[in-house]
């Protein structure tokens, strides 16, 4: 089952938001020589990439990392699998 936030990521209507950021010329320029390469557009969606693939990536370890293994440490102690879920539904 796909949690409904991951879902919500695929819909490509929802809301967007612009934002200003603060970044050296340096870092701009590597940007713009390494996106074409990477076989994106301009810098600014290879720059959305980067936020989401690192996003996803802290996302995964502390929703499910962390979360897979307090569920593990909680059944080896003996909690019913009917009561962490009762927990985790409360915890979302």
């Amino acid at each position: 089952m796909i949690p409904e936030h991951l879902k919500n990521r695929l819909d490509k209507t929802r809301p967007m938001t612009s934002i200003t950021l603060c970044i050296p010329v340096d870092v701009v320029d590597s940007l713009k020589e390494i996106a074409p390469r990477k076989g994106f557009s301009g810098y600014q969606p290879l720059l959305k990439a980067y936020i989401g693939e690192c996003l996803r990536r802290d996302e995964a370890e502390f929703r499910y990392g962390h979360t897979a293994r307090l569920i593990e440490a909680l059944k080896k102690r003996g909690v019913s699998e009917s009561v962490i879920q009762e927990a985790e539904r409360e915890a979302i």
